[in-house]
């Protein structure tokens, strides 16, 4: 659905929720652990009040940096007062020249009641800058049915919107279509450019140490974002600042970028990288915890892959037993079979042609040997090499060829067909 002359995105997006101060240390610190997209704004992640927030972006611009932009005006009730609009008017001319500027920071987590409001503002916003995003981040699955927003006056209705055949999901139809409803009228009514979410999966209790349906919300954004035709990015949790959440460690890490990245995702941003102790998170007080090493570790495997990812469009994510809720088997006509564990097998185009592959381990606690058996016809099996950065043929294969992959946990390989 987004315009043709509209924002485009150019590279995989790895990025943050509450970067540091924007300084030349911090944001040399930023690209060596291999970000590309950052968040300027009138105060920064510590609440300091910036006396020169569009200056930034000229800094940001020095170290070859990309960043979203924050500021008070840059809500819908700026459009209804002229004083006010006339000072978005001229923020609008400024940052829209400046070539770090990549888009417009909005809104988080809006109900859909409050669509029609932002979808006013992107509108307006595109109508004077259309080459920029205008950015805004959704809700998870387990949001509850107020905060979404849906079928709030009237009875649920429609399809479902998710093959019966996936796992689990007849005691998750209430929670199918309210996420559905809410998808479909976010993207009908704004217009995204890019669907961003955020969803925190890694829980503090012994009995139930990770949530259920992060699968299931992958698979539903999946299917909305191909069905509009725009990328999307997933906010996952590197923090414990909750307290029904836990610190994910450095495979669990690993396992949402990869499972991201298998599902088609075109960004990933880790929530959150400068906080204080009790929130947790990369920096804590502005001292470096060694989880900020994990995921620049994880960083540096997205950055390697997303030039490859960008040149190919995601379709069918399939998975081994035991089906996590809402995926499907691998047994449902995937053109990869695999046994030996716990994987996922995300399905890619080229050019229209089903040609790549991704495969994951989805067990983030053990090394795994996935046994490949491949109906993709008949070509060389290239693999992609993070290490040497090209493709590395592995061997020629027809038909119902074997191979095995090993994969260490939460880890992955892309695969394609020439």
């Amino acid at each position: 659905m987004a315009t043709e002359n509209g924002w485009k995105q150019k590279e995989f997006i790895i990025t943050m929720w509450c970067p540091p101060p924007a300084t030349d240390q911090n944001i040399d610190t930023l690209l060596r652990d291999g970000y590309n997209l950052t968040n300027v704004a009138f105060a920064n992640s510590w609440g300091q009040v910036v006396n020169n927030p569009i200056g930034l972006l000229d800094l940001a611009q020095n170290h070859g940096i990309k960043s979203l932009f924050y500021d008070p005006l840059l809500v819908p009730d700026s459009l209804d007062d002229p004083a006010k609009k006339a000072k978005l008017d001229e923020l609008i001319d400024i940052l829209r020249k400046l070539p770090a500027f990549e888009g417009y920071h909005l809104a988080d987590e809006p109900s859909a009641p409050m669509f029609s409001d932002w979808a006013r503002l992107v509108k307006y916003l595109k109508e004077r800058d259309p080459e920029h995003l205008a950015y805004i981040n959704l809700l998870p699955t387990y949001a509850s049915q107020q905060q979404l927003g849906v079928f709030l006056t009237e009875p649920i209705s429609g399809p479902l919107g998710i093959p019966d055949n996936f796992a689990g999901i007849g005691d998750y139809e209430e929670t199918i279509k309210f996420y559905n409803e809410h998808l479909r009228l976010y993207i009908e009514t704004v217009n995204p450019e890019l669907i961003s979410y955020d969803h925190y999966h890694f829980l503090n209790f012994e009995d139930t140490p990770d949530g259920e349906q992060y699968f299931l919300n992958l698979e539903l954004i999946k299917n909305a974002s191909q069905k509009a035709g725009v990328p999307f990015m997933n906010i996952v949790q590197c923090c414990s600042g909750e307290k029904v959440w836990r610190l994910p460690n450095q495979n669990e890490l690993r396992w949402l970028a990869y499972t991201t990245m298998a599902y088609g995702g075109r960004g990933i941003c880790w929530f959150l990288h400068s906080g204080t102790v009790s929130q947790g998170g990369l920096y804590q007080d502005e001292k470096r915890m060694p989880i900020a090493d994990w995921v620049a570790n994880v960083n540096q495997d997205i950055k390697a892959l997303g030039p490859q990812l960008m040149k190919l469009s995601g379709t069918q994510v399939y998975h081994t037993d035991p089906l996590p809720l809402g995926t499907q088997s691998i047994a449902n006509g995937c053109p990869v079979y695999v046994t030996g564990g716990q994987f996922v097998v995300g399905m890619f185009a080229e050019e229209g042609k089903l040609n790549a592959f991704m495969i994951m381990n989805r067990d983030y606690k053990t090394n795994s040997t996935a046994h490949l058996t491949l109906d993709m016809g008949k070509g060389k099996l290239m693999e992609f090499s993070i290490a040497d950065g090209e493709w590395i043929e592995v061997q020629s294969v027809i038909p119902g060829s074997a191979i095995d992959v090993d994969l260490i946990p939460g880890g992955g390989k892309l695969f394609c067909l020439r």
